[in-house]
């Protein structure tokens, strides 16, 4: 467990960070692994399958990251006030909204799934396949939510490193898993899905017991309370605007699906492909974010406002020198990777993931000041505002999808939208923070 209060930020923020981006690394091998050994072994159609679920499972995912924000940032506060009663107490009342959130998020998908497929305008041809891995995603999803609270937890503890090994092993043994299922025994898109099943739950299960090992370490003077109405407060605070923030962004993303699958199945296939491409540059630059969310958050409850601008400078510095890398690969090398999910005779559908990469990729510096900026948000709980440019990014994004969809551009008209919206939301963001809404106004609010 490392303090971001003390040391200089530039160094304490890349020790932090660097497991971070690391394990959004492995986290990443989760998703493109699944896609390389559908699109290879079983195909294009199979590939279009996963990735036509693949934007639902974004709006899981978001209450996942809603989740886990509302547990790190109120875990950090805690901890960097060096109150650790509260802490602990906080930590139990995460987790256990945490198990009555998934609950109802296993039930409203099991009951959702097979009509928001048919809502999606998912081919008939894809639709048995696309509902057969969503289901079993559904079936998992206890283990993702402890997960990835357990992480957050871990994070705001100021331990980046031990989340990185659970994703190290787990990731590896899921490639190998997918392969086995797929080839060996023949289980299809199904066979993907399961091997993704049985590590999430591994590395949930390890990363709890991790967690309960590491806290009875830390000597608080009274029993906590197991269940906290003030910590409840905190952690919906964060996380449901974390949550609709991601969950809004999502459903925008369900909508452009609608849209793409319009375009038939070879377009369907390439943007599945591309898009996990750009989600991991993107993911890649908001870890960073999250990380300068609990520095912020540790920094601020210590009264350390002068460490949270620094902070700003350091995260841009490495989240855009994150961005450099994925836009060098990504132009330039575009149609190469692309072929890590496709085979060369899917001519149409790499050049579907070419177009949608070489617009995107070049905007990645530029959206990397946003998010950052988000993190100081975020961790100060200026929530309301932090939703703002997400929701015109997303507004925009989508608006012009649907515009340009129907003119000459066709598909490339909906690619468009990101780097768009992106530009005004990377304004709003960055304003924000100069404008100073993130100091703390008393003392009273850094416990």
């Amino acid at each position: 467990m490392v303090n971001l209060t003390q040391g200089k930020p530039y160094k304490v923020l890349l020790r932090y960070i660097l497991p971070l981006f690391l394990s959004v690394v492995f986290q990443q091998i989760y998703n493109i692994a699944d896609s390389v050994v559908v699109g290879k072994f079983l195909g294009e159609w199979a590939l279009a399958a996963v990735g036509n679920s693949y934007e639902i499972t974004l709006v899981l995912l978001a209450f996942a990251f809603g989740c886990n924000m509302g547990a790190s940032i109120v875990t950090a506060k805690n901890y960097g006030a060096k109150n650790y009663v509260e802490m602990k107490s906080a930590i139990s009342t995460s987790l256990i909204l945490t198990f009555a959130v998934t609950a109802v998020l296993m039930a409203a998908g099991f009951a959702s799934a097979r009509p928001l497929l048919v809502l999606l305008n998912t081919p008939a041809e894809i639709l048995p396949a696309s509902l057969s891995y969503l289901r079993i995603y559904l079936a998992g999803l206890l283990f993702l939510f402890f997960y990835n609270v357990s992480t957050g937890i871990f994070a705001a503890l100021g331990d980046s490193v031990t989340p990185f090994l659970f994703l190290v092993i787990s990731s590896v043994a899921n490639v190998f898993m997918d392969i086995l299922f797929v080839t060996a025994f023949g289980m299809g898109v199904e066979g993907v899905a399961w091997a993704t099943f049985i590590c999430q739950g591994v590395s949930a299960v390890a990363a709890l017991t991790t967690l309960a090992f590491r806290l009875r370490k830390i000597r608080a003077d009274v029993k906590p309370r197991l269940f906290s109405k003030g910590a409840c407060r905190d952690f919906f605070l964060v996380g449901i605007p974390s949550t609709l923030q991601q969950s809004f962004i999502s459903v925008g993303n369900i909508a452009l699906q609608g849209l793409i699958n319009t375009f038939g199945t070879a377009t369907i296939a390439g943007y599945s492909a591309s898009v996990k491409f750009n989600n991991f540059a993107v993911t890649s630059m908001h870890q960073v974010g999250s990380g300068v969310s609990n520095y912020t958050a540790q920094n601020l409850a210590a009264g350390e406002e002068r460490r949270v601008k620094q902070g700003f400078s350091w995260g841009y510095a490495i989240a855009a020198s994150i961005g450099v890398l994925f836009f060098v690969v990504y132009f330039f090398f575009n149609r190469q990777i692309m072929l890590l999910f496709l085979n060369r005779e899917s001519t149409e559908a790499i050049e579907v993931g070419h177009d949608f990469l070489s617009i995107v990729s070049p905007f990645y510096v530029m959206i990397a000041a946003k998010l950052v900026a988000d993190g100081i948000l975020r961790g100060s709980e200026k929530m309301g505002l932090f939703m703002v440019s997400t929701f015109v990014d997303l507004a925009l994004r989508v608006g012009i999808a649907f515009a340009l969809a129907g003119t000459y551009l066709g598909a490339r008209g909906i690619w468009w939208g990101w780097p768009i919206g992106w530009g005004v939301a990377v304004v709003l963001s960055v304003a924000f923070f100069f404008a100073g809404v993130w100091k703390r106004r008393d003392k009273a609010s850094r416990v």
